[in-house]
């Protein structure tokens, strides 16, 4: 039992590192996305349109499936040989992706809730594109975007379940391979249950603290 309970628990810094790492990665996306589809050259706008419109439009499942059985069937095509990828490695860039459509469409308007001289301000001062960006938009952006974002890290964090199915041991993993040891299917996944609710409750803790911080950022307190 205790063994059992040490998984479950080791299993649970499986998610968080999973859910982390798939937050981040899918951050970074989700600004190329929200720059390619703002951009003014319109085949490029129209195909990242069209992504993020298949990838919003999947089932969430469906998505991690494709990844883990068809990134190896790519690899295949491409190279002749099969290689076996990492399922945590799949459930990441399935995840990911799937965060990074989703928070595009925030991103995306919170950079149009940005007031168009910001980019000039930032021209009269001699700075470059990318350094305005960096420097004066993409600051201004969190502060638009953090309450949803908030709310997709959230549902980012129960979509962790998912990948389950393709084999990386995280909390549902480990709360079925309990239930098939023990016969006590209702205990182990109510325990599943409240460690993601903790999680959750950490994590919108966490997420309230850096709105208030945010607020007393602009409003110029420490």
């Amino acid at each position: 039992m205790n063994a059992i309970v040490e998984s479950l628990l080791l299993a649970s810094t499986i998610t968080i590192g999973l859910a982390v790492t798939s937050a981040l990665v899918g951050m970074v996306l989700a600004i190329i996305l929200a720059l390619l589809e703002s951009t003014a050259i319109k085949w490029v706008n129209h195909l990242t349109k069209l992504f993020i419109m298949l990838l919003r439009g999947l089932p969430e499942l469906l998505v991690v499936l494709l990844v883990y059985f068809g990134l190896s069937q790519l690899i295949f095509i491409i190279t002749g040989q099969f290689v076996e990828i990492s399922a945590f490695f799949c459930g990441v860039l399935a995840l990911s992706t799937i965060f990074a459509a989703y928070v595009s469409q925030i991103l995306r308007g919170a950079l149009q809730a940005i007031s168009p001289g910001q980019w000039e301000a930032g021209q009269a001062l001699g700075m470059g594109q990318l350094t305005i960006f960096f420097r004066l938009i993409l600051p201004q952006v969190w502060r638009h975007a953090l309450p949803a974002l908030g709310n997709q890290w959230l549902v980012l964090l129960k979509d962790t379940a998912l990948v389950s199915l393709i084999g990386v041991n995280d909390i549902m993993k480990q709360a079925q391979l309990a239930a098939a040891a023990t016969w006590e299917p209702f205990n182990w996944f109510l325990a599943a249950a409240l460690i993601y609710l903790v999680i959750t409750l950490v994590s919108q803790y966490g997420l309230k603290k850096a709105s208030l911080y945010v607020t007393r950022f602009e409003r110029g307190g420490h």
